[in-house]
């Protein structure tokens, strides 16, 4: 199992910098933004795709600083229903399989996307109960003529390139949760998987564990990003976790991203990178930066200093015992 960093809190740096720096660090792998939310700090996807010189030049970049790329990242809504937003969308992640099909790597991480709640809007619904009815038959709408068509016809474009597709299930998505993402995992095909994040399920009441051996149980994790929650429950009891209050009014809030190891403990990790290897996943342990409390670097460091503890570096020994 490999540490690894996606570098986007690193995009002030150029990307040799950053793999110096990661590397320094002890880092074995990186995750790179090639689009959508993650920008394109340190790859430009257009810029590298059919260019054999550009592509061979970052191969001798990690092989410099001992690192191997991931994943490629293009978190965006490919279902927007505003069409140029959607085709934008739609065209990144596209593009980000077929480099990374280029590239060598073999899975490319992004967001399912979220409709509207019927033809015409033009705003994305997420849709969080079945009543009042109309909120029911817009997640039907949302679901069965919205999204499992196109992620059918991406999941048969993933797969003509060999590219595991991995879907961060997050809130104001469409998937969000794991039995979502099996939902669209078995209308698609396998190339369909997770980014499992579990600092989007931490405050969401799901528990990492259970949801690990859930979906490791179909083979369903792709990729996996190191970040953590913490709850703050005195703010729960007087406004629940649906909390729209900015990131950056902490005191207020009812949970913060959090550096690894500052919304759940050592053990807590240590138990985590052990059901991962119990369910069969051996990748990267990708961190993921957004804790408004402390610097990109500090975050980085303090991460990757409590997952060097908990991650395995070798592959089981004979239970000699048994």
């Amino acid at each position: 199992m490999d540490l690894g960093v996606l570098t986007v809190p690193l995009g002030d740096q150029s990307i040799d910098q950053a793999f110096a720096y990661l590397s320094d660090l002890g880092v074995d792998a990186v995750e790179l933004g090639v689009g959508g939310w993650p920008g394109e700090g340190h790859i430009d996807r257009q810029a590298y795709l059919d260019d054999d010189r550009a592509q061979a030049e970052l191969d001798e970049l990690l092989d410099e600083y001992d690192l191997r790329i991931s994943a490629l990242a293009t978190h965006n809504n490919p279902l927007h229903p505003e069409e140029e937003r959607a085709d934008d969308a739609d065209r990144e992640l596209r593009e980000a399989i077929e480099l990374a099909d280029q590239l060598g790597v073999d899975t490319v991480t992004c967001f399912s996307g979220l409709p509207a709640g019927a033809p015409g809007d033009s705003t994305p619904n997420w849709i969080t109960a079945p009543w009042p009815n109309e909120h029911a038959e817009a997640h039907e709408y949302q679901w069965d003529e919205v999204a499992i068509p196109y992620w059918a016809d991406l999941a048969e474009h993933a797969d003509a390139h060999g590219v595991d597709v991995a879907i961060e299930m997050h809130p104001n998505m469409l998937v969000y949760e794991p039995t979502g993402l099996l939902a669209l995992r078995e209308a698609t095909n396998e190339r369909i998987g997770a980014n499992f994040d579990p600092s989007h399920l931490y405050w969401q009441g799901i528990d990492i564990t259970e949801a690990i051996r859930f979906l490791g149980e179909h083979d369903a994790i792709h990729h996996f990003h190191a970040k953590d929650t913490k709850v703050y429950e005195s703010n729960v009891r007087l406004k629940g976790v649906l909390d729209t209050t900015v990131y950056t009014d902490e005191p207020d809030r009812s949970w913060l991203f959090r550096s690894i190891g500052y919304g759940h403990d050592e053990s807590h990790w240590k138990d985590v990178v052990s059901t991962l290897r119990m369910v069969g996943y051996e990748g990267a342990l990708s961190i993921e930066h957004e804790d408004s409390l402390t610097s990109s670097r500090e975050g980085l460091e303090k991460a990757v200093d409590v997952l060097s503890r908990a991650v395995f570096e070798t592959e089981p020994g004979e239970a000699y015992w048994a």
